[in-house]
């Protein structure tokens, strides 16, 4: 069956469709039922079956054929190291510590937190808590230790598996300090931490809390599978940019096996056996999802890579990676693309590579802007597929179902929903806007396997922040349109729609057309108030490397393309260049504090900023046009 065929029958009938999904999952008991009613909106897939994580992304693979096959790649240009690890020695290091867990009183739903970078025993570690049935939560590593505490407090682990440091281009970050500081902040304690020592880093071990991890693992013995629930927890993952309670999206077990393992053929075009590689981190849903659970459960080799798009030691890093070790799929975010387009705009690196093995590049993690994706088809003569999924869902809502049909690709947008999600654009009202037009991104319940069911301990706020605003739909916060063929267009965050003078625009269309001025690398718009017209445009552009050109220059072009293309309306005159631009450590720009900072209003240090220096480098930039900040 083609896309249409298979959205349709997934649509009139989600039960019949998601079971048989799930035949492609080894079952405990296998479902009877597939969605479950709990009434208030509130539903759940799978809840009669009995199932374990582990054993589909691991003992399965080793009893089937394909033991001595690599599960994982771990490349480490930070360490010069490089490791590949089989489906069999991958089962038995995940066993090991597992028993370390149970030999320390972990138990099928104790909460365990994983603090770490980006090596292979953080993929280990999440694999050991679903083999014995805990609720891992993955803090990324290097987190400030007040965020980290407030984790802590929120899903109270019995149990923190961490490393001694990360690694930075040109820094150690030391973990272990900001773990102390956290525990002694937070007011429940763990019963243990496990600690693995890098040898960049030897820390200090707390005597009566704190273990080695070969020194655990010598205290336990190796772990079985433990069945758990399809409606268990598989693990909570806090939303980037919390802030005050934590919001903790819970991923249920069942759901999110049947979910990924789908994806993995269907939207990345991988059979099992291939190598499937998501340059992102533990820390992010992209890396729950796509280094350590979708490839493994769908027997592919993941890759676990320790470095930067640039800087280790160049833009060619990637390239090289695909090429040494045969990527046939690729997962990244724009700005990962856009540094390497920044640093080394004519691709020359990639020449020194052959990538032919891989067949797509895969964006997401936030908006697409048509010159990343022109630049990166131009460059490396594949197919570039924006798609877009949140945390929340933990998989692709809309996207180009690559292995399934491959669709026409419209630069802009990430393609068409996938099944199970029934996308609809409505107005503030909660009526649905004409084919074209403007509004927020709303999905008709329920969601598909694999979404969240509900947020850790705090079920009212779930409804609050996700359902209540357009009743029976689950509230994206997105804004975009449909247009007449069924693509989607993500605009911006809803947040992020500005009115000016009383006309609705989307910074994210302004973003575009600055994007394809040939000087500007990156670039972001926000809305700032205005006592004539409410809202006002501000444009940030960071010039690709070699532009000696007057910036004022660039700037002016820049505000007369975007009145050009956008037209007067847009009131669009204000423009500065800027060497960066504020973002988390996920990539994502930091528009809604750019806004507060111009606005002259308090706002709380973003814990996810990758570098808070650069928030009074924005301020001065604003200063230099004439934004009074304050």
């Amino acid at each position: 069956m083609g896309y249409a065929e298979v959205y349709k029958s997934a649509k009139d009938d989600p039960e019949a469709y998601w079971l048989d999904q799930a035949q492609a999952i080894d079952w405990v008991t296998a479902p009877q039922q597939a969605l479950f009613d709990k009434g208030n909106n509130l539903y759940e897939w799978y809840a009669d079956a009995s199932v374990n994580g582990c054993y589909n992304a691991v003992d399965r693979h080793v009893e089937n054929g394909r033991a001595d096959q690599a599960a994982i790649i771990y490349d480490s240009p930070v360490t010069d190291t490089k490791e590949t690890i089989t489906f069999a020695q991958l089962q038995t290091r995940v066993a090991a510590l597992a028993g370390a867990l149970v030999a320390q009183g972990v138990t099928k739903g104790d909460r365990v937190i994983i603090y770490m970078p980006m090596v292979p025993q953080a993929i280990e570690a999440m694999l050991a808590c679903a083999r014995i049935g805990a609720v891992h939560s993955v803090v990324f590593g290097g987190f400030a230790a007040h965020e980290l505490a407030v984790r802590i407090d929120d899903c109270t682990p019995k149990a923190i598996i961490a490393a001694s440091c990360g690694l930075e281009p040109n820094r150690v970050v030391h973990y272990k300090p900001l773990l102390d500081e956290a525990i002694a902040q937070s007011n429940h304690k763990p019963g243990c931490c496990i600690i693995l020592q890098r040898e960049q880093e030897i820390c200090t071990l707390v005597e009566g809390r704190d273990l080695e991890w070969n020194a655990a693992i010598a205290l336990g013995t190796p772990a079985a599978c433990v069945p758990v629930a399809g409606n268990h927890p598989a693990y909570i993952l806090y939303t980037s940019g919390t802030t005050g309670a934590p919001k903790g999206v819970v991923r249920h077990t069942a759901g999110h096996l049947v979910a990924l393992n789908w994806t993995m053929k269907n939207i990345y075009n991988v059979d099992p056996g291939d190598v499937f590689w998501a340059a992102s981190d533990v820390g992010w849903v992209v890396g729950h999802s796509y280094i350590a659970y979708g490839p493994l459960i769908h027997g592919n080799t993941t890759v676990v890579f320790e470095g930067k798009p640039v800087g280790t030691p160049d833009a060619g890093t990637f390239w090289r990676v695909i090429s040494e070790h045969n990527v046939r799929s690729f997962f990244t975010a724009p700005t990962a693309i856009r540094a390497i387009k920044r640093e080394d705009p004519k691709a020359l690196e990639l020449k020194k590579y052959d990538i032919s093995c891989l067949s797509a590049l895969y964006l997401a993690g936030e908006r697409a802007d048509p010159d990343t994706i022109v630049w990166a088809q131009d460059v490396m003569g594949k197919p570039v597929y924006d798609h877009w999924w949140q945390t929340e869902t933990g998989s692709t809502i809309a996207g180009n179902p690559a292995g399934l049909e491959t669709l026409p690709v419209k630069i802009g947008s990430p393609t068409v929903p996938m099944p199970g999600y029934n996308i609809e654009i409505l107005d503030e009202a909660g009526h649905p806007m004409p084919t074209g037009e403007l509004g927020s991104i709303a999905i008709k319940l329920p969601l598909p396997p694999g979404t969240l069911p509900t947020l850790w301990n705090a079920q009212e706020r779930f409804i609050t922040s996700y359902l209540t605003h357009f009743p029976g739909y689950y509230e994206t916060g997105d804004a975009g349109m449909i247009d007449e063929d069924g693509y989607l267009y993500i605009m911006a965050r809803t947040d992020d729609v500005i009115n000016v003078a009383g006309h609705r625009l989307s910074t994210g269309a302004m973003e575009e057309v600055l994007a394809n001025h040939p000087d500007v690398a990156e670039c972001a718009v926000i809305g700032i108030s205005d006592p004539l017209k409410g809202q006002a445009p501000m444009g940030f552009l960071c010039l690709t490397k070699g532009v000696d050109r007057p910036h004022s220059e660039i700037a002016s072009e820049c505000v007369k393309l975007v009145r050009d293309q956008i037209g007067p309306v847009a009131a669009f005159k204000l423009a500065t260049v800027v060497d960066r631009l504020p973002k988390t450590r996920s990539g994502k720009i930091l528009r809604a504090t750019m806004v507060k900072i111009a606005d002259n209003e308090p706002f709380k240090m973003p814990a996810t900023i990758d570098d808070p220096a650069i928030l009074d480098e924005i301020k001065a930039a604003m200063q230099t046009v004439g934004v009074a900040t304050g």
